[in-house]
């Protein structure tokens, strides 16, 4: 699946992002622990996805769709981000089959694009940054594709990530309600890679959804190609807010030779370090071993 999603979005000519989930929907821009995921309503802030049809045949398929705005019209200017005025992501909602590519506008604000689909239930993302809006938002919807659906079990928490020659190795945790660093670290054949290419102004993009509900979380990348400290490799670095506990989806998007490639990871949050305050730590320890602990163990 990750070689024919990189495969894809290559083929569409863009096929990521995901520094850009960083700036992505509600809360993007507020403290760390009140930072929500975005994706989880179709209409926010008087923007609205409309797809022209919510129920889809399996296989390679056009997707057609408009971002209404609040006077009702459909939306035909935006601020670009990451060199992209829209950045659409899809997943079937047992996060098998991710694909992020970059549809093409009219002049009417109906874009296009192809996606590759297999049966079952499946979220589609659109981050956008609308002219006259004062940031960026993310917004989702439910699409059918028709088929004898075989939902896949979560794959197994793992570091490591392989696709093709390449094996992508993850450091770092997700901590609920903290910011956190992510480091990603690409070899190929055993090797550092040490000449990635930038690819929408970073060298990877990280989307991160939160398993149970697909929440789009946010996710910074640190440094960007040309800023004279950033390396093209082997490692890229993000800092990701988890709003909550519990188990979330990764999914790197990196260049290389002209490729882009997508690893994806499993990844569960681990409990923030208590407050410096003696007493509430005191309170927290206690309510660790005193209930939580107490099934933790299981």
């Amino acid at each position: 699946m990750n070689n024919h999603a990189g495969h894809h979005g290559s083929h569409a000519g863009h096929g990521s992002h995901a520094g850009h989930a960083g700036h992505a929907g509600h809360g993007g821009h507020a403290g760390h622990g009140g930072a929500q995921p975005g994706g989880l309503s179709v209409s926010a802030d008087g923007y609205t996805l409309v797809l022209d049809s919510t129920i889809l045949t399996a296989g390679v398929q056009p997707v057609t769709f408009r971002v209404i705005g609040p006077d009702g019209r459909p939306v035909t200017e935006y601020v670009a981000e990451h060199e992209k005025e829209l950045h659409f992501i899809a997943v079937r909602r047992d996060t098998a089959g991710f694909q992020h590519v970059h549809p093409v506008r009219d002049e009417h604000g109906t874009w296009s694009t192809e996606l590759t689909l297999e049966p079952g239930d499946w979220r589609f993302f659109t981050d956008i940054h609308p002219v006259g809006h004062d940031g960026t938002l993310t917004l989702g919807i439910d699409a059918a594709v028709a088929g004898a659906y075989a939902p896949q079990p979560l794959p197994e928490a793992t570091g490591t990530a392989r696709i093709d020659a390449y094996t992508v190795a993850l450091k770092g945790e997700l901590v609920a309600g903290e910011a956190s660093e992510l480091t990603l670290t690409v070899s190929r054949d055993g090797r550092p890679v040490t000449d990635l290419e930038p690819y929408l102004a970073a060298y990877g993009h990280l989307v991160a959804l939160r398993v149970g509900d697909l929440g789009y979380l946010h996710v910074h990348p640190e440094g960007e190609p040309g800023d004279g400290v950033t390396a093209p490799g082997p490692a890229i670095s993000f800092m990701a807010v988890a709003p909550t506990a519990g188990t979330y989806r990764l999914f790197l998007d990196f260049q290389h030779e002209g490729v882009v490639r997508t690893a994806e990871f499993t990844v569960r949050t681990t409990t923030p370090t208590p407050a410096h305050d003696d007493h509430n730590a005191h309170g927290d320890h206690h309510a660790h071993h005193g209930h939580d602990g107490h099934h933790g163990h299981h």
